[in-house]
């Protein structure tokens, strides 16, 4: 099978598609990788190591869609790179198409190419083995960056998250205990802070305080998250429903009860956000004032953190995109329930049900 690797070109994104050592193996194996110019230097890995490892470096985005018949990219790809989709293409990568722009869909359908998503591979039990990944990292990335934004010099009310004797430390109040609000509940803490975390499957709930981890849980009914909310310094959403936009439980009524400089980070926002007043940003400008609440809402949080993102997606990533270079997408689909799950699109059909829900049905 040909395989390319495109550059990411969105902002502050500076994850790569595949290793080198990805590469070596697939090349060793008779396939062909097109691995576009500076693709991995973000990541730690030159030009030279592609080609080392067996890939061909190639001179732009165009070449690389052109020669390639799968294309791993991380984040979802730019509306000009849509434009390069041809019939027969497998697009892979975390590509949040429910919140996409619709000319993007349009272009999925329209050229009858394949849209395999990395954050709705699905096994049985439920469990996301791929989005886990950057889920863990983004989760331990929530903590430090929630101290700074307290700071009076960032705009916040000016808390130290673990107190010290005498005087408290700042309430945490984290919405959604799955990996990205496990790993943030966690080290917010071993931090000290004082954590509530709360979720709708019990069972999340008592997997958390069975880690260890000394955070208060509770039910997230609408009447529990209203008095959560009022009382947090900071608010971590970090929801997820596989596939679908993600639906809004805290309401902009709910967000004018916080206290003026308290922090709202919304991790949900690759998914379209679980706050009304959310909207995304960049690393450029993270934040934003809205109801007198600082928010920070930046889609790809780890995209700056390329090189251990890099690898531990790939680790993950690694068995599914083995097994259709090895066997093609057919046989790979039929073979594989997980892999099934992360079909999005394909033949000019929407076919994952949460993504159809979310599109209305269709474009």
């Amino acid at each position: 099978m040909d395989i390319g690797i495109p550059k990411q070109r969105r902002p502050f994104d500076y994850r790569a598609g595949l290793t080198p050592m990805g590469v070596e193996i697939l090349t060793g194996l008779g396939h062909r990788v097109y691995v576009e110019r500076d693709a991995g230097l973000g990541s730690g890995f030159e030009d030279e190591r592609y080609r080392a490892a067996g890939g061909q470096v190639v001179y732009s985005v165009e070449e690389v869609y052109g020669r390639g018949q799968m294309i791993l990219t991380v984040s979802r790809p730019t509306l000009p790179e849509f434009d390069l989709l041809q019939e027969g293409h497998i697009l892979v990568g975390f590509l949040h198409l429910a919140v996409s722009h619709p000319s993007k869909v349009e272009a999925l359908l329209q050229r009858k190419a394949t849209a395999i998503a990395y954050e709705t591979i699905q096994e049985p039990d439920g469990y996301l083995p791929v989005l886990a990944a950057p889920s863990q990292i983004a989760g331990r990335m929530i903590p430090p960056i929630a101290a700074q934004l307290l700071q009076n010099n960032e705009g916040g009310h000016g808390i130290l998250l673990s107190g010290v004797p005498g005087v408290p430390p700042a309430h945490i109040v984290v919405l959604g205990a799955g990996i990205v609000g496990g790993n943030a509940a966690r080290l917010f803490d071993a931090m000290g802070a004082h954590v509530t975390v709360m979720d709708t499957d019990v069972r999340r709930l008592h997997a958390l305080e069975e880690s260890g981890c000394r955070a208060d849980t509770v039910v997230a009914y609408d009447f529990n998250i209203a008095r959560a909310v009022r009382r947090a310094d900071v608010l971590v959403g970090a929801v997820l429903v596989p596939g679908a936009r993600t639906p809004h439980i805290v309401t902009r009524e709910m967000v004018r009860t916080m206290k003026p400089r308290s922090v709202i980070m919304d991790v949900s926002i690759d998914q379209g956000g679980c706050i009304e007043t959310s909207r995304p940003t960049t690393y450029q400008n993270p934040t934003y004032i809205e109801e007198g609440v600082i928010h920070y809402c930046v889609p790809n949080m780890t995209g700056v953190v390329a090189r251990t993102t890099t690898h531990a997606f790939n680790n993950a990533a690694w068995p599914y995109v083995l097994e259709i270079a090895q066997k093609g997408l057919a046989q790979a689909l039929a073979d594989n329930a997980a892999l099934r799950h992360g079909l999005n699109i394909h033949n000019g059909e929407i076919v994952h049900p949460a993504l159809r829900e979310s599109l209305g049905g269709g474009i």
